[in-house]
């Protein structure tokens, strides 16, 4: 039977911070949900002592994706979409040097808590920080690798409350015992599709869009104002992390000493393409996607699109739409604004039915989930700005996915730097690729967006695990880090 609901596209694009949604966005919101847990169940200042597990790749590379951290941050009260970068860093800074953490202590982000600030601040203070946390990467607990598990104990040493999170990708987080990992925000929604068989079926019926089906569904949570604001805040958002990139030099966090490269790009093809000559196009959307993934390496705020890992691709496409179509380019303000909207309500159609039939998790599937996803989603998300049918909008999707089956995740050091950054890259140039392949098209194909996603999904199971986010293979253990 078909479900009635649907993934909110403010649920797949959403606001955080880097450098990884399911190893840093994700322990940041269990962390918090964990307190917030807390809080509603009045226990919060009989607290004496957290503990911290961290399981399977979030103990294998959470080193170098700022896991323990993001955790810290959580338990202290932040959520990705809010939180002050600085702030936070000063805090962790205190915490490393003192041991010592108040809980809830910037408790408006406590997400499940109708408490202010002032009530908040007098929470308990305990004894935790990254180094007190148990790390068991070798232990993949049933339902996900990312595992994180929470313990609260009273000045006796007994156990108030334990709860094991597991964070599925993309910052989504669910709860052991939970079925689903959030998300369907979206009830009753006139157009509901479980694969891209019935999203195609229903547009034709009604003699819709992709994006007029999806802003049909999005407006059973929201107006249509308030839908088209919220993605434009999103675009400004992606358009906010390029400028803070772009003004970055030196080299990027941690031991591999990656040099910053945006700023120079951007200088180099400033004085080369000063009036966007379409021959300069993927150079400009090559740039884009670098200039995202260095800022989301920096742990800048970025947009999770659908990951944070492959965040630069949707960017970078939507940059090439804006720029390099010419009815868009000429077309003014509203022209931009309406072609962005209806990017991204497409671009979210597509997202959801990896979400519901696949998986968005570099530890789950592999890149592929990641990258291979985004590339999907930003391919169909162009052919409908150019003016796709419905048909070719999938075969877009389709096509970009084909062409990324297979990705592993080997991020050398544990860092999204290496190969995640070029990756990103390469994958929107995919996207362009696979949208413009389509509109050559008349949108029949032999090879339907469902079976690659299925083909994706059956891949991911049959990839070994060290391809999968641990840095136990590939390019992670054949590059010296130095």
């Amino acid at each position: 039977m078909m479900s009635t609901t649907d993934i909110s596209i403010f649920d797949l694009f959403s606001i955080g911070v880097g450098p990884s949604s399911s190893h840093t966005v994700g322990p940041m919101r269990a962390a918090n949900r964990f307190v917030t847990e807390l809080i509603a169940g009045g226990r919060l200042n009989d607290v004496a002592g957290i503990k911290v597990d961290l399981y399977g790749s979030l103990a294998a590379t959470g080193a170098g994706h700022g896991t323990m951290s993001a955790t810290i941050k959580g338990l202290a009260g932040w959520v990705p979409e809010t939180i002050d970068v600085r702030e936070s860093e000063q805090m962790v800074a205190d915490n490393q040097a003192t041991g010592k953490l108040v809980l809830a202590g910037f408790g408006p982000d406590c997400v499940r808590s109708e408490a202010t600030r002032d009530d908040l601040v007098e929470g308990p203070e305990v004894a935790i920080s990254e180094k007190e946390m148990v790390l068991r990467p070798l232990t993949v607990l049933e339902r996900h690798t990312n595992g994180i598990r929470f313990t609260a104990t009273d000045t006796d040493g007994l156990m108030l409350d334990e709860r094991t999170y597991f964070s599925v990708g993309g910052g989504f987080v669910i709860e052991e015992g939970e079925e689903a990992a959030g998300g369907d925000s979206l009830t009753d929604v006139p157009y509901p599709f479980d694969s891209a068989e019935e999203l195609v079926s229903q547009a034709n019926e009604a003699r819709i869009s992709i994006a007029e089906l999806k802003m049909a569904n999005e407006m059973t949570a929201r107006s249509r104002d308030e839908v088209e604001a919220g993605i434009l805040h999103i675009y400004t958002v992606m358009r906010e992390c390029i400028g803070s990139s772009l003004s970055r030099i030196g080299y990027l966090p941690g031991a591999l000493k990656v040099r910053c490269r945006a700023q120079r790009w951007h200088r180099e093809l400033l004085e080369e393409d000063p009036n966007k000559d379409p021959q300069y196009s993927i150079d400009w959307v090559n740039l884009i996607a670098l200039a995202v993934n260095e800022e989301n390496a920096f742990g800048g705020r970025v947009v999770t699109a659908p990951t944070n890992g492959a965040a630069g691709i949707v960017p970078a496409v939507l940059h090439y739409a804006v720029h390099y179509i010419p009815e868009i380019r000429h077309g003014g303000r509203k022209a931009k604004e309406r072609a962005v909207i209806d990017f991204f309500l497409a671009a979210s159609a597509v997202g959801s039915l990896y979400k519901k039939r696949a998986s968005i998790s570099g530890a789950e599937v592999g890149c592929q989930g990641e990258v291979g996803s985004a590339s999907s989603i930003a391919a169909g998300g162009l052919a409908q700005v150019l003016g796709g049918n419905v048909e070719q909008v999938e075969n877009a999707a389709e096509i970009a996915m084909e062409h990324n089956l297979g990705l592993t995740c080997d991020p050398v050091g544990g860092l999204v730097q290496i190969p995640c950054i070029e990756r990103n890259a390469m994958a929107a140039a995919k996207a362009v690729n696979a949208a413009k392949m389509a509109m050559r098209g008349d949108g029949e194909h032999r090879v339907s967006l469902d079976q690659v996603i299925e083909t994706m999904r059956q891949t991911g199971v049959d990839m070994s695990n060290r391809y999968k986010e641990t840095s136990l293979g590939g390019l992670a253990v054949n590059v010296v880090e130095c």
